[in-house]
């Protein structure tokens, strides 16, 4: 695929249509982007997906100032981190590759946003009031990308504190369009909520409104996001009948939904560990 890849771009650079260039790699990095997450084989992308990241650095270097393409690498770098790398120095490293590159596509799109990511919270909050559909897509991407970051960075609480801005920029996302990305802000949101127990300050009811939210935009063809609320949240309340029930619907239903391949099969190995290990947990 990758030498196929290459002839196309020679041709259109023999053609010095540099206009044509950047939408025709934009397509086709959203194209890799799709059949990426309607693969059914995680150890396919897990091994594969390398090239594709390097792919997406080439194309990045010859049009750096093209947000289609640092969204999509910065997507392409987060998916991959969060699903395959285990390894935490590595991991940080690739998250902050995907941070960079959203981060970059939002001062593109908003710049008065991506200035004020350093200030303190209510700064930051009054940079985006007005942002609409059009800054969507900029301001989701930095969102998810800069959550992974803090995910990676855990133990950094410099980091972690962070979380109060992603949360205010993912509640933004909400405000614009909640389904956007199948309903991700609230996925990120569910998750984000749940991080700390109700008796410091955690709120799990909320995070719960946000997974069946979520599942609902989704029409129930994500089944990570069953996965996570029985992860994050019928963990974190100790309620074994919802954890036990959420992951056996996993394991009975098909992955191969549009888009959402990938995704599935991931969820159905980890529903399937989790599962195993709930009599121990509970």
């Amino acid at each position: 695929m990758s030498r196929t890849f290459g002839c196309f771009i020679f041709i259109f650079v023999l053609s010095g249509c540099a206009s044509l260039i950047s939408s025709a790699t934009s397509r086709m990095a959203d194209n890799i982007t799709l059949a990426i997450l309607n693969q059914d084989d995680p150890a396919t992308v897990r091994d594969g997906a390398p090239a594709y990241l390097l792919m997406i650095d080439g194309l990045i270097e010859g049009d750096p100032q093209n947000e289609d393409l640092l969204i999509a690498g910065a997507k392409l770098y987060g998916s991959y981190t969060s699903a395959f790398v285990d390894d935490e120095p590595r991991a940080q490293r690739l998250a902050s590759k995907a941070l960079v590159y959203a981060r970059r596509a939002l001062c593109l799109d908003v710049r008065d946003v991506c200035e004020a990511t350093t200030s303190k919270l209510e700064q930051f909050k009054a940079s985006f009031i007005g942002t609409g559909k059009g800054e969507l897509k900029s301001l989701y991407s930095f969102a998810t990308a800069w959550a992974n970051w803090i995910q990676v960075n855990s133990s950094d609480w410099n980091a972690v504190a962070d979380l109060a801005k992603v949360t205010a920029l993912l509640e933004q996302c909400l405000s614009i369009d909640e389904k956007f990305d199948g309903g991700g802000a609230h996925i990120y949101l569910g998750v984000i909520k749940t991080l700390m127990p109700a008796a410091l300050g955690g709120k799990p009811d909320l995070a719960r409104s946000h997974f069946e939210r979520a599942d609902e935009i989704s029409a129930g063809q994500n089944l990570m996001i069953k996965v996570l609320m029985a992860k994050h949240y019928a963990r974190n309340v100790f309620d074994q009948e919802l954890h036990d029930t959420l992951l056996t619907k996993v394991m009975a239903e098909k992955a191969d939904y549009p888009g959402y391949t990938l995704i599935n099969s991931l969820a159905k190995l980890e529903a399937d560990e989790l599962l195993a290990e709930s009599g121990d947990f509970f």
